[in-house]
Formats: structure tokens, sequence, C-alpha cells
């Protein structure tokens, strides 16, 4: 019975690829700013080789041949640095184009149709962070019922409204009227419902957030994984980033020490192909916060975690880890993600699925979907993918 656990690790970057320039990322390396953090331990990441992978300059290398994991550096090919983008390129699909941000606010062929059908005016629309938009708007919206939309560096259209105010049904009803507007090229990765609750100066959000995410435009791992009869089970936000497309089983979790538990129960269970998931905490409570201190307590306590998943690990089992982009929480230009490569390590209790070594620098995310299905006997349906080799 052959089993997959493929973890990002979400914004974990190792340095900033050629192009980040073009991003507006200056010199910017996630892996590089968290070590520099006194709370940042890694020794099993380390024993897999963390610090050996290509342009690595932080950390005391294993050394050639004696880290435990096949690793590699990866380049994202596709044009973008966020969540969306990078989870679809890891499972096969190559964006060109970036998805659409809008730094100063939704134009008014998004928000005119909007309003009518919903039948609610809006307050706010600009970027803006998740607890401080319901600190300066939860009074008015409470007031007058109008609802709070705004967006952030990503791309996202989000909608916060006080339970009491909007049911949150409703404003997942809201959320669909606005996926359906957000098409063509106001295609955003995602629509975002963002319930709270409180009174004023004390609201709070709630975990009933919902994200509602464009389909993949071809075909994934997952597809083609789900069409072979596999179970794809997916971990934290990957059934909203897939829109449910090829996910036989999903599971939401509230933040990191979730996403690792339910990794966990699913490594004690029986199932065939692929258990997908995603740890947010790095990214939204850390990186976007630029709370360099947090990300390193955030990954050291991912490493420790690691013995007891690697500990459950079957003979036929693969660990794969990985990241979709970074968000170097040093960077203080902006507080958006950075174009960065990713860390790839593969390993396995067994050695006759691969041998450890350093694989360079691979071209594309996609190699990672590609050799998911090549595990699994399949070739790729999707380009720009050749496998890992054995």
């Amino acid at each position: 019975m052959k089993r997959v656990f493929l973890i990002v690790l979400d914004s974990f970057g190792i340095g900033e690829m050629e192009d980040a320039a073009s991003y507006g990322d200056i010199n910017v390396n996630t892996l590089r700013s968290v070590s520099a953090s006194p709370f940042f331990h890694v020794p099993n990441l380390r024993e897999l080789g963390l610090f050996d992978m290509d342009g690595v300059t932080v950390g005391e290398p294993m050394g050639k041949g004696r880290h435990k994991a096949a690793i590699a550096r990866v380049k994202e090919a596709s044009q973008g640095k966020d969540t969306t983008i990078g989870h679809w390129e890891i499972a096969g699909v190559y964006s060109p184009e970036p998805l659409p941000v809008y730094p100063e606010g939704f134009p008014d062929e998004v928000l005119a149709p909007f309003r009518q059908q919903t039948g609610r005016d809006i307050l706010c629309n600009k970027p803006y962070s998740g607890t401080e938009v319901i600190r300066d708007y939860g009074a008015e919206h409470l007031r007058t019922g109008k609802l709070i939309v705004y967006t952030s560096a990503d791309s996202v259209f989000q909608i916060a409204a006080h339970e009491d105010m909007v049911p949150v049904e409703q404003l997942y009803e809201y959320c669909k009227t606005a996926r359906g507007i957000l098409q063509g090229r106001h295609g955003v990765g995602r629509v975002i419902a963002r319930p709270f609750t409180g009174e004023e100066g004390s609201f709070v959000r709630t975990s009933r957030r919902h994200d509602f995410s464009m389909e993949p435009p071809s075909v994934t791992m997952l597809d083609q994984l789900k069409e072979a009869g596999m179970d794809v089970i997916a971990v934290g936000k990957i059934n909203d980033i897939f829109a449910g497309k090829g996910i036989t089983e999903a599971v939401s979790t509230s933040g990191n020490a979730e996403g690792i538990q339910r990794t966990l129960e699913y490594l004690d269970r029986d199932f065939e192909g692929l258990c997908f998931v995603n740890l947010v905490d790095f990214d939204m409570l850390y990186g976007h916060r630029r709370d360099v201190d947090g990300y390193a307590k955030a990954v050291s306590f991912f490493d420790g975690k690691l013995t007891e998943i690697m500990g459950k690990l079957r003979e036929e089992d693969i660990l794969m880890i990985t990241a979709d982009h970074g968000c170097d929480p040093a960077y203080r230009a902006t507080t958006d993600h950075t174009r960065e490569y990713t860390p790839f390590l593969m390993y396995s209790p067994s050695d006759r699925h691969f041998a450890p070594q350093n694989l360079g620098t691979l071209d594309s995310f996609a190699r990672i979907g590609a050799t998911v299905l090549q595990y699994f006997g399949m070739e790729p349906k999707f380009g720009n993918a050749g496998v890992l080799p054995g």
C-alpha cells in the first residue's frame, strides 16, 4: 500500500530567485531571516538536508552523502508568488500570468454588480490587515449593514461581516456572488468569507472563514490520482486552493498544530494515495506580520513534530516537504509574499524507492507533482514536469 505525505510549509522560501527584483523583492530570504532568530532550532530538517541545498548559506550542512533525504532547490516557473499559483504549479499547472491584485482597491466594474446583486453597499475597498479592518470598520458595519470589502497583497477579494448582522451562510452566498463576478481579467485566486463577532473595541474573527477559489484551469496531479481510484486527502487550505477539484476527502484546520495532528492521524490510517497538507501559520501569522521570532518558533515546532511524523512512516511511504513561495519576515519594504526558491526534501524509511542525493536546482514546482505520479506508476498529463531520478 503506497502513500505519499506531501507537506507544504506555506511561505518557507530559501532565497530570492533571479527575477525577484521585478516583483519588488530585493535581497529576500525567508530561511536566512528566520535562522537568525535565537528560537530557530531544526535538527531534523538539518539531518534531512535543508542546509545542503543549492544556494543555502546558513546552518551547518550535513555534508555530501550524509543527509537522509533526496533534496533540491526548486524554481517557480509560473509568474507569481502567491499561494494559489504556487500550489497549482506543484500539482502541474503552469500560470503564464500572475493572478490580478488590487493595490488601489477594486474598480466599479466589479463593485457595481456586487452591490446590485447583494443589495448591500460596501466599506473600505483597499488593502488592509484582516484584524485591523474589523477594528476600524466593524462599528460602522454594524450601524449601516454595509459589507467590509478589502484585499491584500495577495490576489484576494475578502468580505468581513459580523455574525449578528450577516449570518455566516448568507455571507457565504455573498462570496459566491462575488466569485461569479470575479472571472476573466478580474479572476482573483480566492474570494474569502471573514466572519467576526464581539463588541466594538473587541471584535474577533471566528473560525468559520471559507475560501471560494478559482478551479485550476487544466488537469492536475490530484485529478489524475482521483481518476485512477486513489485517495486524495486534503488537510488545511488544500481543498479551498483547488476548489475541491481532484479531492476525495478533506479536513479543514485552525492552524499548524491541528494540521500536524490531522497528518499524524492519517499516518495511522490505511489508504492508498496522497495526503496533501498545507501548514498556513508560517505565512498568515508570522510572514505577513513580519514576526521573525514567531516564524522561527513555528518552524522549530514543526521540526520537533518531524520525529513523530517520520516515526509513523511505513516502508512504502514517502514524505515530501516543500513550500509554495516565500514571505520573508525580515523584509520591511512590503508585507507581501516574496519571490523565492523553495526547498524540496523527499524521505522514505526504505531506500528501495530512491537514494538520498542532492538534485541541485529543479526548473519547476511541477517536478514534485510529476514525481508523486511516477511513484504510483502514472505519467503526468501536464507539461514541463520531468520526474526526479530514482
